[in-house]
């Protein structure tokens, strides 16, 4: 619920500090003073798109701050408009998004005015109305058709791609087919290409290797005075020695141990000269198969490793080709079996929408009746959609009359303006009750009414009123009688600018403004006298 609303630097609005109450609030005023600019303000407040012309001429920045109670808390917020463009935001001084600001004013009010009517001959909006009335049927069975249509058209979605997959695959079967078994045969092994050339490198230099390794293996143990001899010879000595001290000993020890290292590396040096023979064939076959896995992994622009996982994303993809049928067939099943549960759901989701229509066409009906359309007739339309959505399968559409014999038509080729105001009024009456917004703020509901209908209107915002609260714009007499709490709007210049004011008015004031609204200006006796009467008749 607003309680109060501070506009600073606002279009021609300085400085207006408003505190609204329960029930009934009417604000008048003066064709040009300024009423659909505080509705602008309050609507800035409540989470709208700034506009820099807002800005009031020769002021850095407006600033609009609103206090307003929801579930038993205040919350105080601000918005903030630079003539340079930029926006501000907060919730009781904390700075939030503009999306965050209007999450939660759509808990705090609602806006009507002459958008509303156009709104309500959008049958698009209809359904919605219908599906909030009885939301506590409708929202669980409107879930169910949610989410299996979500899966049926998950479904239906996997099963074209599927077949687009196919028919690509079919095209490229041959060739995917040929590269799998080029890899296949290749029998590639991680790490073989390092060896590979490893390899190459021996043979290739194999008779500069021999060479050496025999020179080595000569010098080293094979000739009369070799360094092996040498070192047994030192063994030998050294151990004959050992037993006369601990130090000999360990000499000699250490002594033998590097002579049987020495000796075994000796044998080592042999044996790598044995294997060192030149082999031409082996040495073709290792740069063949080297040339082999260059080509592969140039031609594919991969690793071994990468090489070996995509021949295994050929092997599955050219599985997946051949079991696509299977797989369709699986699919197809699934859309049969998730189209009849989808179709069932939404059977059920349109039942409770009929009974929803049933109570909402009585309640509107009688709402007709009391804003005085006697003659009329309301009705809610239901007929299939050619398909499934995440709302069901039911388009949804009001019709009404308002003259006696006349046939029930959609509502948007009935209605004429101030026919509609009422005729809105009707439904937020409904709406209101349920709908959980504790304040509605109306604009211009009065326009194309005038007598009769303008008291009934006035009698039924003073209705919703009593379990809402209402702030309502009007230049009306008649619905301005039955405020509980009325505003007047004046506006007045200086040499240098236009100022717009908001004062709360007294019992005696209010007399005045009604008396101003019927007779102009020249406000006499009389039209007192019909204000005071107009207001005593509200009650």
């Amino acid at each position: 619920m607003i309680r109060n609303i501070r506009i600073r630097n606002f279009a021609i609005i300085e400085n207006v500090d408003v505190e609204f109450n329960d029930g009934l609030n009417i604000v008048t005023g003066e064709t040009g003073a300024g009423k659909s600019i505080v509705i602008e303000a309050v609507s800035l407040a409540l989470g709208s798109r700034a506009d820099t012309a807002f800005v009031r001429s020769g002021c850095d920045k407006a600033t609009i701050q609103m206090v307003a109670d929801y579930e038993g808390q205040e919350y105080i917020i601000t918005r903030e408009v630079a003539a340079n463009g930029r926006s501000t935001c907060r919730i009781n001084d904390e700075i939030v998004t503009l999306g965050t600001l209007s999450e939660l004013c759509r808990k705090l009010a609602d806006i009507h005015g002459q958008y509303d009517h156009q709104s309500l001959l959008n049958p698009e909006n209809h359904i919605r109305l219908v599906d909030l009335y009885r939301k506590d049927k409708i929202v669980p069975a409107k879930g169910s058709v949610t989410l299996l249509f979500n899966e049926y058209t998950h479904f239906n979605s996997e099963l074209s791609k599927l077949k687009a997959d196919q028919a690509e695959g079919q095209r490229q079967k041959d060739f995917m087919s040929y590269e799998l078994q080029e890899l296949r045969e290749a029998h590639l092994r991680e790490g073989e290409d390092d060896e590979l050339d490893s390899e190459i490198a021996l043979l290739q230099n194999s008779e500069k290797i021999f060479e050496n390794l025999a020179g080595a293996y000569q010098v080293a143990s094979e000739s009369e005075f070799s360094l092996l001899s040498a070192m047994k010879q030192v063994s030998d000595m050294l151990a004959e020695t050992s037993e006369y001290s601990s130090q000999l000993n360990e000499l000699s020890s250490r002594m033998t141990s590097l002579y049987y290292e020495y000796e075994d590396a000796c044998s080592e040096i042999r044996d790598c000269r044995d294997k060192a023979v030149f082999d031409p064939e082996a040495l073709d076959q290792a740069i063949a198969r080297a040339e082999l896995i260059s080509k592969l992994k140039t031609k594919h622009g991969k690793t071994i490793p990468q090489l070996i996982e995509y021949a295994e994303e050929l092997e599955e993809r050219l599985s997946h080709i051949e079991n696509a049928d299977d797989e369709i067939r699986g699919l197809e099943e699934k859309i049969k079996k998730t189209g009849i549960a989808l179709s069932g759901a939404c059977n059920k989701l349109s039942d409770a929408r009929k009974e929803s229509a049933a109570e909402l066409e009585k309640l509107i009906s009688e709402q007709l009746m009391q804003l005085n359309f006697s003659d009329s007739a309301f009705a809610i339309d239901f007929k299939n959609a050619d398909s499934f959505s995440a709302e069901g399968a039911d388009i949804v559409e009001f019709l009404i009359t308002t003259n006696k014999g006349e046939p029930l038509k959609p509502l948007s080729r009935i209605a004429s303006g101030g026919e509609m105001s009422r005729i809105m009024l009707a439904f937020k009456k409904i709406i209101g009750d349920y709908d959980e917004i504790p304040t509605m703020i109306f604009d211009e509901i009065d326009s194309g009414i005038s007598g009769i209908a303008a008291s009934v209107v006035g009698r039924k915002l003073r209705e919703i009123a009593e379990s809402h609260q209402i702030i309502c714009i009007t230049h009306l007499p008649q619905i301005a009688a039955y405020g509980t709490s009325n505003y007047r709007i004046s506006k007045h210049s200086d040499e240098a600018m236009a100022y717009t004011t908001v004062e709360a008015l007294s019992d005696e004031e209010k007399v005045s403004e009604i008396a101003r609204l019927l007779g102009g200006e020249n406000i006499t006796d009389t039209t007192l006298a019909s204000a005071r009467e107009l207001i005593n008749a509200s009650k």
